[in-house]
């Protein structure tokens, strides 16, 4: 077989078997995923409230995360298929812009529930180089036989460079390799579902993947310990030495490059400057002569802070921001930001300060204050247990867009200690 349409014919007998052969069964009268706080009149609320499409904040080099789940498709007749592609379009645009992945949970996708190949043509026809330049990993989870066939059927659309992009996962644990798994939005049916292969894999389950007891951090180390502990662990300096230095680069080589804070690094690269860091060895970003790895090396220092620079106590107080009437929004955050302890309040207002300073070269930049919290919203709040929810992101990006482009106005004219001032 190698026709078109004799490759479409074996994808549906495949998907057929699959269903056949494992527990997943259609109910129609299922309700959608829960997607809290969604308002009615999202303009894509039919869509989005099946909890299809998720952003789940950032993998370990800060590009975004967008999660499609085929288990949360509702049955064809119950969705209108193009409205989803403009749902996908719709969340998309909002990240295109700045490197991202996409991870595409395939279990669940069934005859009954499955947008037909054409819509798949279509989709990809749509996708046109905004979308798939800044895609950085495309990783499709629990791959079947179905798509590997429907891959075969896009080769002579899909371009090489693009191709390369694509990584199957076997396992969820396989995962933890690439992303923030903590971060990410799973599906409980994809968790039963990767308990079951596991189980069922021959020769038994494979060994559980545990996370080795954690080694007491070194002295010098700067990521992933606390504010505290890199106070202490540096003559009580207020300001840590990774945001200090990072910030000064960028002030001065950075705030009129255009995607700044948009862009990764060069993988390999940014772990071998964390290194650096946690060993107490001197970085040179001049010799690095990239102001990517700076402007990469500030989120990935704020991301891996074992809890938010903004604590998590502000987490639900953010999530009630959009309830709050928008003439009194700044005025909320301020109170919000000063229930901060102080150090946190010191080092928040020297990063904000720094931040709202490159939205004031917005327009060479092309980071806006709401460019800027689409990017770092999430590495200044995220809950304590769980992952961020699409619905979730958006109160968190309009309190990081308030504090950025009011930055005097939320911090109050209280000024940190002048050494520590952007």
């Amino acid at each position: 077989m190698s026709s078109s349409a004799d490759l479409e014919q074996l994808a549906e007998i495949e998907l057929q078997k699959e269903e056949e052969g494992s527990c997943v069964t259609d109910s129609p009268s299922a309700p959608p995923v829960s997607t809290p706080s969604l308002d009615p009149s999202h303009p894509y609320y039919d869509v989005a409230r099946h909890g299809i499409i998720q952003v789940s904040g950032d993998d370990h080099y800060g590009r975004k995360l967008i999660v499609f789940s085929s288990c949360c498709l509702p049955p064809s007749h119950q969705l209108n298929h193009r409205r989803l592609l403009e749902y996908l379009k719709f969340t998309l645009d909002q990240y295109v812009e700045m490197d991202y992945i996409l991870v595409y949970f395939h279990y669940g996708l069934r005859s009954s529930n499955k947008p037909s190949l054409k819509w798949l043509r279509e989709a990809y026809s749509e996708f046109d180089r905004k979308y798939k330049k800044n895609l950085k990993a495309l990783y499709v989870v629990h791959p079947t036989n179905f798509i590997r066939i429907v891959w075969n059927l896009f080769k002579p659309l899909i371009s090489h460079k693009f191709g390369r992009k694509l990584t199957y996962v076997n396992y969820l644990a396989e995962l933890r390799e690439h992303l923030n798994y903590e971060q990410l939005f799973i599906p409980p049916e994809v968790l039963r579902h990767d308990e079951e292969l596991r189980a069922t894999q021959k020769g038994g389950p494979p060994p559980s993947v545990k996370t080795p007891p954690p080694r007491p951090p070194l002295p010098t180390q700067q990521f992933g310990v606390s504010l505290q502990y890199i106070r202490e662990k540096n003559r009580e300096a207020v300001i840590p030495p990774v945001m200090t230095q990072t910030v000064t680069y960028l002030k001065e080589k950075g705030l009129r490059t255009e995607g700044l804070f948009r862009r990764s690094a060069r993988v390999q690269l940014i772990k071998e400057v964390q290194k650096l860091y946690n060993l107490g060895k001197p970085v040179n970003f001049e010799q690095i002569g990239d102001v990517h790895v700076p402007a990469v090396i500030l989120k990935t220092f704020l991301r891996e802070l074992p809890e938010p620079l903004l604590t998590f106590r502000v987490y639900s107080q953010v999530q009630e921001l959009l309830h709050v009437e928008s003439s009194l929004r700044v005025t909320r955050c301020k109170q919000i930001v000063e229930s901060l302890p102080e150090h946190n309040f010191i080092v928040a207002k020297y990063l904000l300060c720094f931040l709202h300073q490159v939205s004031q070269e917005s327009i060479i930049n092309k980071m806006s204050p709401s460019n800027l919290a689409c990017v770092f919203g999430v590495n200044l709040v995220w809950p304590r247990h769980g992952s961020i929810s699409l619905t979730a992101l958006t109160p968190i990006n309009i309190f990081a867009e308030l504090l950025i482009e009011h930055v005097h106005t939320v911090f109050g004219s209280r000024c940190p200690p002048a050494q520590v001032m952007p």
